[in-house]
């Protein structure tokens, strides 16, 4: 994977423009992603409510693309990277596993494959991403492993228990939201987590300007997530290693705090 520009601003026009030059391919996909995104910030103002749709959209396209990924094969692949890091960093069978934002179950799939029957639930905004799902369940031979998908309205997490997950797990939701959508999340993720417990989360990095285009793609400075966990009670640590693998986001870890 071509290294990432951390500093450039990609909603300044400047940006755009070089891009266009750059890519004349990829403008008309983007015009129509523009003029989507106009249509839609008219009809809903929260950013929850407008992702829903851009989701629904998305979907009824292809429910691959609409996680991020071109082909199946890409699907395939990212989501075995995303579980190949995991059973590195600790995930075991018995763990009681949440995923936030698990899409069609790039990653899910193999999760629930992997964890004893009934431990995997997964959430999503979107109950049409959760319908392609189901598919997933059932296209990967899947139903008996008991797996539990929810929609959902927001990420307060206030119909879960307390303390009852070990992992939590969300790959390309932060990349997609405004941080008033990221702090609640974190407001509320410690409550779900087991004492030992951890959250994994990417996020598209800058070292720059943090900008957002098309409400769509969110970039963050590193030190805003983990001072906005520590806010909440977390300690929060960046993945040096998951930067090696080919993937255009970064990740952080989160756990609670150390008692005083």
């Amino acid at each position: 994977m071509p290294g990432r520009n951390l500093t450039v601003n990609r909603a300044t026009l400047g940006h755009r423009i070089g891009y266009a030059l750059r890519h004349p391919d990829r403008v008309p996909r983007h015009l129509a992603r523009a003029t989507r995104d106009m249509w839609l910030r008219h009809r809903h103002t929260d950013h929850i409510s407008y992702y829903r749709a851009v989701m629904r959209s998305d979907t009824r396209t292809n429910p691959n693309a609409a996680v991020g990924s071109s082909s199946r094969e890409r699907w395939l692949a990212l989501g075995a990277m995303q579980f190949d890091y995991l059973i590195g960093h600790g995930l075991r069978p018995e763990h009681r596993m949440l995923e936030i934002g698990c899409g069609n179950l790039r990653g899910g799939w193999r999760f629930i494959r992997h964890l004893e029957p009934g431990h995997y639930y997964g959430i999503d905004i979107s109950p049409d991403i959760l319908h392609a799902a189901q598919e997933t369940i059932v296209d990967m031979g899947l139903r008996q492993r008991l797996p539990t998908l929810t929609p959902v309205r927001d990420l307060t997490l206030r119909f879960l228990p307390d303390a009852h997950f070990d992992v939590v797990h969300a790959h390309s939701v932060f990349s997609h939201s405004p941080l008033p959508v990221i702090e609640e999340c974190l407001a509320h993720v410690g409550r779900v987590l087991t004492p030992g417990g951890w959250f994994d989360f990417t996020f598209d990095r800058t070292e720059g300007e943090e900008h957002h285009v098309l409400r769509e793609d969110f970039y963050y400075r590193t030190e805003t997530l983990l001072t906005l966990a520590a806010r909440h009670g977390l300690r929060a640590r960046f993945m040096d290693d998951w930067e090696a693998l080919p993937h255009g986001q970064s990740k952080i870890r989160v756990t609670h705090a150390a008692p005083n």
